[in-house]
């Protein structure tokens, strides 16, 4: 994500997960991945990429996924580390059925050690995913205190027991995650914020350079005459005021025009 060289991974044993040492090096890793969100090749689908397929890995999961509220509060799957997952989470956000929906709700980790004994509780999340394979899933909520952004959640291809050490480390990357997201989402609203002002102090400068020339042509040194035939003019004619005053500065607008609007408008 960074474009920095990355050690390799770490060792797998035989029964394909990583062993200790392998295992604490991934995990340190992939802390430190979550929380380097602070670049200029900053890629939001490839951070949450990482973190599921991490979480798979970490977690020995089968599948992870993960279901996000835009600005306006409307659910999507955001990411899955494959396409059966991918699937499945994309019909809990269209049915709002399932763990992961109940999780972002309620702001609190939700599971199922059994999906097969769930079908009262996620008639359609449940049988959609015991057919898909999936036999348990958790989700934890990623939240900053009381802000819930989303959910990470974990599939199973066998009934998996409540593990409060699983569902602690699920919530410790759920929340780096979530902490790493939310930064982004404020330097990109800094960003636009900042672009938006300087737009409004260059507006200003087109808009001062207008009325000067507006003023050397009428022979007015009222600044302000100015500044209301520009305005006027420009609404009268359902033009934006910064456009007008640039045309009106580069000398593409009809001068005249403006003046004699405003001369009728002020009679």
């Amino acid at each position: 994500m960074t474009g920095k060289p990355q050690e390799p991974l770490p060792p797998i044993t035989l029964d394909g997960l990583p062993d200790a040492a392998g295992r604490e090096r991934l995990l340190s890793r992939t802390f430190v991945e979550l929380a380097d969100t602070l670049v200029d090749e900053f890629d939001v689908a490839d951070f949450l990429r990482t973190l599921v397929e991490q979480c798979v890995r970490l977690m020995d999961a089968a599948a992870a996924g993960v279901v996000l509220a835009d600005s306006q509060g409307h659910l999507r799957m955001a990411a899955a580390s494959s396409e059966r997952a991918g699937l499945l989470e994309t019909l809990a956000v269209r049915t709002e059925d399932g763990p992961c929906i109940d999780c972002l709700r309620g702001g609190a980790p939700v599971r199922s050690t059994d999906l097969r004994q769930d079908t009262a509780r996620w008639p359609r999340f449940a049988e959609a995913a015991v057919a898909a394979g999936f036999l348990s899933a958790e989700a934890v909520p990623m939240r900053l205190r009381r802000m819930v952004i989303g959910s990470l959640n974990l599939l199973h291809t066998e009934p998996v027991q409540e593990d409060p050490e699983r569902t602690a480390l699920s919530q410790a990357l759920a929340d780096v995650a979530t902490i790493g997201l939310l930064q982004q989402r404020a330097i990109t609203r800094s960003e636009v914020l900042a672009e938006q002002l300087q737009s409004a102090l260059n507006s200003r400068v087109i808009i001062e350079q207008a009325k000067g020339v507006l003023s050397a042509r009428s022979h007015d040194p009222d600044m302000e005459n100015a500044f209301s035939a520009l305005r006027g003019y420009a609404r009268g004619h359902n033009l934006r005021l910064a456009d007008l005053s640039r045309d009106v500065a580069a000398g593409t607008a009809d001068i005249n025009a403006i003046l004699a609007y405003a001369s009728r408008s002020h009679t």
